[in-house]
């Protein structure tokens, strides 16, 4: 294990005060669904404290509203550790996976070959409730932001295939369509009962921020999944990209990747009060998505050292 030297974070820890009852109705679907047929399923959702996750990121979320949103959250780790838990992919097989899974999201109610079983059935689930809720240019934004953060996923995988090893600009860029923080970005909209307009959601400096604080959370995440991903990531993570294009050893790359953290960190406040008046009517929502922002970045920092996913007790 490599010793990750402390970070300053000065955002505001919270938490949901509806995360055991999130809990329990996260656990209860799970089991409906069939993730939940052995020990090994109970300890995984238990292990892992996605209501937590969520209770973490969006605090004043109401309670129903927080049991899909760390549905959500299990279901993405799920996908998560079926495309990315391995040294060896299979990009064809997850071309495929991928290419079914959107296919769902457009509507299909095809039968699938590879999106199937449990993980097919919870995203059903999931997708009718955001469609229930949410309006129509929500709904194609979160499309769009899944299949971004999917492509990164399979370009990963061909990367790894083919043993490449992405240098640190390229690393960034590709973490940035990877990481599913703009998923998280966009569901502070469903979390606060808030709606942006796309002129709004697209405004460049809204941008700037989201993309500051998935760097933030994404980097923060490659420190303590370094164990782990120094035997499955492929070179795929900050640190390693350091260290393969500096030729460093992984501890000083270690402080070189807390020291990039540290400077994006430093300007996230001034980026954010860069941020225009949209009038009115708009910003309340503006401060909302901003706050969502803001309780990602802080959020993931606090469930991911708590949590057993990454480290200590990591599988």
């Amino acid at each position: 294990m490599f010793a990750i030297p402390p970070v300053d974070c000065p955002l505001t820890s919270r938490m949901s005060p509806h995360v055991a009852l999130a809990e329990q109705d996260l656990t209860g679907w799970a089991r409906k669904c069939g993730l939940i047929s052995d020990g090994h399923g109970q300890n995984w959702l238990a292990g892992e404290a996605y209501a937590g996750h969520a209770g973490r990121i969006f605090p004043d979320a109401r309670p129903d509203d927080l049991a899909l949103l760390a549905m959500i959250f299990a279901w993405f780790y799920l996908v998560d550790d079926v495309c990315d838990g391995t040294a060896h992919p299979e990009p064809p097989r997850l071309r495929r996976f991928v290419t079914e899974l959107l296919a769902l999201l457009h509507g299909s109610d095809r039968p699938t070959e590879v999106f199937a079983g449990t993980v097919r059935l919870m995203l059903t689930e999931i997708w009718a409730a955001l469609c229930e809720r949410m309006p129509d240019a929500w709904q194609r934004r979160f499309v769009d932001a899944v299949a971004v953060h999917l492509d990164g996923v399979i370009t990963e995988a061909e990367n790894k295939a083919a043993g490449h090893l992405p240098g640190v600009g390229e690393y960034v860029q590709l973490r940035r369509a990877a990481s599913a923080a703009e998923i998280s970005h966009l569901l502070t909209e469903l979390a606060t009962g808030t709606h942006l307009p796309d002129a709004i959601y697209h405004h460049p400096t809204l941008r700037e921020v989201r993309l500051a604080g998935t760097d933030l959370l994404s980097w923060f995440n490659d420190l303590y999944s370094l164990d782990r991903d120094i035997a499955t990531a492929g070179g795929h993570n900050l640190v390693l990209a350091i260290s393969h294009e500096r030729e460093l050893s992984i501890e000083a790359s270690v402080q070189e990747a807390v020291e990039m953290w540290q400077q994006r960190m430093d300007g996230f406040t001034p980026l954010r009060a860069r941020v225009p008046s949209f009038g009115t009517q708009f910003d309340p929502a503006v401060h909302a998505h901003l706050d969502g922002v803001a309780g990602s970045v802080r959020g993931t920092l606090d469930w991911t050292v708590v949590s057993g996913r990454y480290r200590g007790d990591a599988r």
